[in-house]
């Protein structure tokens, strides 16, 4: 694959897109987030195809994955006002679960450093909730976690759109025809004219 700086930037931003995204999609299966593994896996799929787009010189693939990087952000964005409970959203609600669980975060009870202790009084561990028996100290909170994953994600399409910006102006002006020869010319070779 012959390599510009903005194609190689392009794929190797893909790349930790899509290691990223497949990690989120692990922790929300974990928590029984339903809408996020949904929103997660369109996101798996657009950027394999940005990735096809931007190695096989198809700019209508990289076209895609910019519009949907429009639709990510504005995900990730409402994500993390709903873990922040900004803009009258709450991280209590039962939203990103549809509905069908009661599960919260994956991060809520296995957080970094999270240990559980009981609470000082015998009146609280007398109640029936085990929520109200046991307290979690964690060294970051789940919400934070959740938010520095929509953080990532926010910088990564950020960077993401902006060199695909690029790739696909350079694809779309380039010229990527197909000769009966059986070779692909691609943006960056003058293509042989044959007579």
């Amino acid at each position: 694959m012959e390599c510009c700086s903005g194609r190689c930037t392009l794929v190797f931003l893909f790349t930790l897109q899509l290691v990223t995204a497949v990690e989120r999609q692990v922790f929300d299966f974990l928590g029984f987030q339903w809408a996020p593994i949904m929103i997660n896996f369109v996101q798996i799929i657009v950027v394999i195809l940005g990735l096809f787009g931007t190695i096989q010189y198809r700019p209508r693939y990289v076209v895609l994955y910019l519009v949907w990087t429009l639709l990510w952000v504005g995900w990730n964005v409402l994500v993390s006002c709903l873990y922040l409970d900004l803009g009258g959203l709450s991280k209590d609600s039962d939203i990103l679960s549809l509905g069908m669980s009661s599960q919260q975060s994956w991060w809520r009870d296995n957080g970094p450093g999270c240990e559980g202790r009981d609470l000082p009084s015998p009146a609280w561990q007398s109640q029936e909730n085990p929520e109200l028996v046991t307290v979690l100290s964690c060294w970051l909170e789940h919400q934070y976690i959740e938010v520095l994953h929509c953080i990532v994600q926010l910088v990564l399409s950020l960077l993401g759109f902006t060199y695909a910006c690029y790739v696909a102006n350079t694809l779309s002006h380039g010229d990527d025809s197909f000769d009966f020869m059986g070779e692909i010319h691609h943006p960056s070779k003058s293509p042989d004219l044959f007579f």
